[in-house]
């Protein structure tokens, strides 16, 4: 089967597999296609305050990383999530994206999805109107697609 994009595909699915089978933790990590000028973040197991934190540092001091860039936000592969509505608050406050990137938030269940809209919500509220929750992957890719079409 072949993959849309880099990632999330099967392979994906296949090295975070291996990797907890294998005791390494790597709550978030990332891909930056510049040509796509995509930024693709996925991790596993239980996602905290603290990971995310993290991410957004480490990416943002990565010098292929542009603030203009969309990003796609795989969630679907976490086993939980231990993040407080104080924690996404917080975090919904602190950007490294531009307020005109889309962030497409990508989940599997409902407790994610509501937490997801809760960043969307409070991104909003600090006047950032392109991060959205999606349930399926075609619907996140379709969203940010028609976004860079239409710039």
């Amino acid at each position: 089967m072949a993959c849309r994009i880099i990632i999330p595909c099967p392979k994906a699915a296949y090295i975070l597999r291996s990797l907890r089978e294998a005791g390494i933790h790597l709550p978030l990590f990332y891909k930056i296609d510049i040509g796509r000028r995509l930024v693709l973040s996925f991790g596993s197991g239980v996602l905290t305050r603290e990971d995310i934190l993290g991410h957004q540092d480490k990416l943002s001091a990565d010098p292929d990383f542009d603030p203009a860039f969309s990003q796609l936000h795989d969630y679907t592969h976490f086993t939980g999530l231990a993040i407080t509505p104080d924690d996404v608050r917080f975090i919904a406050g602190r950007t490294i994206f531009s307020p005109n990137s889309r962030r497409a938030l990508l989940v599997k269940n409902d407790v994610q999805f509501e937490i997801a809209k809760m960043v969307e919500t409070h991104r909003g509220l600090n006047g950032e109107t392109g991060v959205k929750a999606f349930r399926t992957l075609d619907e996140a890719l379709d969203w940010i697609s028609n976004a860079k079409a239409a710039s």
